[in-house]
């Protein structure tokens, strides 16, 4: 069964075809998104709307710096971005702008956007706990319990600069408060089997060479190794158990990738028509089968790898609240030697 609220966004693709001659036919995209399978959310929307898609890529720090730079005279229509901080800090920076729709507001779930409609989320990735089912019998059952000291040397986990675990630790506060996460995140650093150090995936090959039990990763690196062959973790995949932590209580903390109009955008209709193309179904199965991520939209169908990782219940915190508690989530990080 289709959502609802689908037609919506089939509508607003061919409103889009209608508006894409006033607009010069031309959609400016900033986006910190580096997946080869997002070309064909592109080349669907061109062909949808014949609204052409001009794409500039790079890091999201410097995508924000750029467009503050160029202030009122930015060519960005769009920022895209994979995480909430960096939204909610360009948001702040006054380098968005609020979107009134129809159809994101019926497809994106409330906790999934800004409470000012400057950011939209389009995809999600759970961040969940993974262990080595030969060496732990006993698993973390919640996030809190990873600073237990009957883990003591056995968690590998990323480094406190990056940007997922400075979320993680937010979305924490929010839930837990400042006192009881500064006493969680000494306890982890108390645990850990090395120093912090790779992304996801070299945390989930650090079980299977043996040099963590316990690690932490966003599900679609997991989910990717299933699918696809990842050097150094597909071939011993069975020997990593998996655990959606919290789910008596606050359920499993998601990152989210999203995007807003920017503040100046010269061609915002076609901005527009593109976030709501986004939260199409079509779109939405795309960031699951090409990406191996959760989509947004309730009621969209998983991919076999991610429908494989079971059912779970997330946490739905708001995700504004967690970006404004970021810069203490670092700070923290810095007193407990969190590196």
């Amino acid at each position: 069964m289709r959502h609802p609220a689908a037609t919506l966004a089939t509508a607003a693709l061919i409103a889009a075809i209608g508006t894409s001659a006033a607009a010069e036919g031309e959609l400016n995209l900033y986006s910190s998104r580096h997946y080869d399978t997002d070309e064909r959310l592109y080349s669907d929307f061109t062909d949808a709307t014949g609204i052409t898609i001009n794409r500039i890529e790079g890091n999201a720090d410097e995508l924000i710096a750029r467009m503050a730079a160029e202030g009122q005279n930015s060519p960005a229509d769009i920022l895209l971005t994979v995480d909430t901080s960096r939204l909610e800090r360009a948001k702040t920076m006054g380098l968005l702008q609020p979107v009134d729709s129809d159809v994101l507001e019926a497809r994106i779930p409330a906790y999934l956007q800004d409470a000012e409609n400057e950011w939209f989320g389009f995809s999600q990735r759970a961040r969940i706990l993974f262990y080595d089912r030969e060496d732990v019998a006993n698993p973390p059952l919640t996030y809190q319990a990873l600073a237990d000291p009957q883990y003591e040397g056995m968690v590998c986990i990323r480094s406190g600069t990056n940007v997922y675990s400075q979320t993680i630790l937010a979305a924490l506060i929010a839930h837990l408060g400042e006192a009881a996460v500064r006493d969680w995140a000494a306890g982890v650093v108390a645990n850990f089997a090395r120093d912090p150090q790779g992304g996801d995936t070299d945390q989930l090959r650090g079980i299977v060479s043996g040099e963590c039990d316990i690690a932490m990763s966003n599900t679609y690196y997991f989910a990717r190794a299933l699918r696809t062959d990842v050097d150094g973790l597909s071939d011993s995949i069975e020997r990593i158990g998996w655990v959606f932590p919290n789910q008596n209580d606050i359920g499993a903390h998601m990152n989210l990738s999203g995007g807003g109009v920017a503040a100046h955008a010269p061609n915002r209709a076609n901005a527009v028509a593109f976030l709501e193309y986004l939260a199409s179904d079509r779109a939405q199965e795309y960031f699951s089968a090409g990406n191996d991520e959760y989509p947004a939209v309730p009621g969209v169908a998983l991919s076999p790898p991610v429908a494989a990782l079971g059912f779970f219940k997330p946490d739905d915190v708001d995700l504004s609240a967690v970006a404004r508690n970021v810069p203490r989530a670092q700070e923290i990080f810095n007193e407990v030697g969190w590196e």
